[in-house]
C-alpha cells in the first residue's frame, strides 16, 4: 500500500463561479442570504457575477462548512429531510468495515435510504461492467443538477480513496443537460459524457468491486478532518500512466494498429517499465485496451449509426461474432440488443 497521505492535486485551479451560483441554489431556498455568506467566508458576491471566474478551493470549503452549519445540513438544502452535521462522517465509519468495495457501495446505499426520503442510491452490476444510480426525487423542484454532480464525484473520490486505487470510469451518464460549468467535466469525470439520459449513473468495470479497504478509523478521521477540501480535489489524478494510456487509445481510430511498445515510447518509457507502473496501479495493458473498446463500442451503438459489423472491425476483432459474444460478456446485453435498448 502506498503512503497512508491523501494524494490530492494541487495543480487545479479554482472551481468555476458558475458552479458555485449553482450549488447555492438549495441555501437560497432556505432563506440564507448567499452574498452575506460569501462575504463571510471570504468570497466577494461580485466573484459570481462573471460565471467565467475562479474561487480558490480553499474559500469554497469555508464557505460550505459555514453554510451546512447554518442550515444545519450537509445536503445544502436540497434534501427533504436535512443531513445533519455529521451524516457523512458517520457513513463512512459505517462503510469501513466492509471487506470490499462492493460491500462498501452497497452499504452506503443502505445508509442513504435510512437518512433519506428523495434520495437512492443503487449498484448495478452487468456482465463487467458495474453502474452506481442516484436518484434524487428533488420535491422541492430546485435546480438539483449540481447537487447530484457532487454526489457522483464525491461517492468516486471517496470510494477510490478507501480502497487506494483510482476508480477510472469507462463513462458517465447524467440525467442533465451540459452545464455552464462543463469545461471542468474532464477534471471531475475524467471518461466520456452523455448527458440528457434516463439516469445518473457511474459506470466502471466490476472488477474494482472485489478491492478490498485499506484504511482505517485514524485515517479516516484524519481524511474526514480535512473535508469539504479533500473532497474538492481530484484524487491522485488521473495523470496515471492508465489514463494517459486510456486518452491516447480514444483518439485512434483503430485500436489494435497501437502497440505497447509504441505507447511506451511515446511516454518516454521502456515498454517493461510500463508494464510495471500498470501494474502498480492495479490495470493492465489488456485491461485499458478492453475498457477503451467497451467504451468505443457502447459510443457507436448509442450514438452513431454504424452498423455492427463496421464497429467490430474497427474495434480489431476478427469477425463481428467475436465482438459480439464480447460484448454482451461486457454489459449482459448483445450489440443490437444494446443498441434498441438505449438508442438516443
Amino acid at each position: 500500500m502506498e503512503s497512508d497521505t491523501p494524494k490530492f492535486r494541487d495543480i487545479e485551479p479554482g472551481i468555476l463561479a458558475a458552479a458555485i451560483s449553482a450549488q447555492l441554489a438549495g441555501a437560497r431556498a432556505a432563506g440564507l442570504d448567499s452574498r452575506r455568506l460569501l462575504a463571510d467566508s471570504g468570497i466577494d458576491p461580485a466573484t459570481l457575477d462573471n460565471p467565467d471566474n475562479r474561487i480558490p478551493r480553499e474559500q469554497v470549503a469555508e464557505m460550505l462548512r459555514r453554510e451546512w452549519d447554518l442550515l444545519g445540513d450537509e445536503s445544502g438544502g436540497y434534501l427533504a429531510r436535512p443531513w445533519l452535521r455529521g451524516t457523512f462522517a458517520m457513513m463512512g465509519h459505517a462503510c469501513l468495515s466492509c471487506p470490499n468495495l462492493r460491500r462498501a457501495l452497497l452499504r452506503s446505499a443502505r445508509f442513504v435510504a435510512m437518512v433519506s426520503d428523495d434520495l437512492h442510491m443503487r449498484l448495478v452490476e452487468d456482465g463487467e461492467e458495474a453502474r452506481l444510480v442516484i436518484h434524487h426525487e428533488n420535491p422541492k423542484g430546485l435546480p438539483n443538477q449540481v447537487f447530484v454532480e457532487s454526489l457522483a464525484l464525491i461517492w468516486l473520490r471517496f470510494f477510490s480513496w478507501l480502497i487506494d486505487r483510482t476508480i477510472l470510469l469507462e463513462r458517465i451518464l447524467l440525467a442533465f443537460p451540459p452545464a455552464a460549468y462543463n469545461e471542468d467535466y474532464e477534471d471531475m469525470f475524467p471518461c466520456r459524457h452523455y448527458f440528457n439520459q434516463r439516469e445518473t449513473c457511474l459506470v466502471f468495470n466490476t472488477r474494482y468491486l472485489q478491492l478490498p479497504l485499506v484504511r482505517d478509523e485514524q485515517q479516516l478521521t484524519e481524511f474526514l478532518a480535512r473535508a469539504p477540501e479533500c473532497l474538492l480535489a481530484q484524487y491522485k489524478s488521473d495523470h496515471s500512466f492508465t489514463g494517459r494510456i486510456r486518452r491516447m487509445l480514444q483518439q485512434q481510430n483503430g485500436i489494435e494498429n497501437l502497440s505497447l511498445d509504441e505507447v511506451a515510447e511515446r511516454l518516454f518509457t521502456s515498454p517493461q517499465t510500463l508494464r510495471r507502473r500498470l501494474r502498480d496501479e492495479g490495470n493492465s495493458w489488456q485491461d485499458i485496451k478492453d475498457s477503451v473498446r467497451r467504451d468505443m463500442a457502447v459510443y457507436q451503438l448509442k450514438k452513431q449509426e454504424t452498423p455492427v459489423a463496421e464497429i467490430a472491425e474497427r474495434l480489431g476483432f476478427s469477425e463481428p461474432s467475436a465482438f459480439n459474444r464480447a460484448f454482451k460478456k461486457w454489459t449482459g446485453l448483445a450489440p443490437g440488443a444494446y443498441r434498441d435498448k438505449f438508442r438516443e
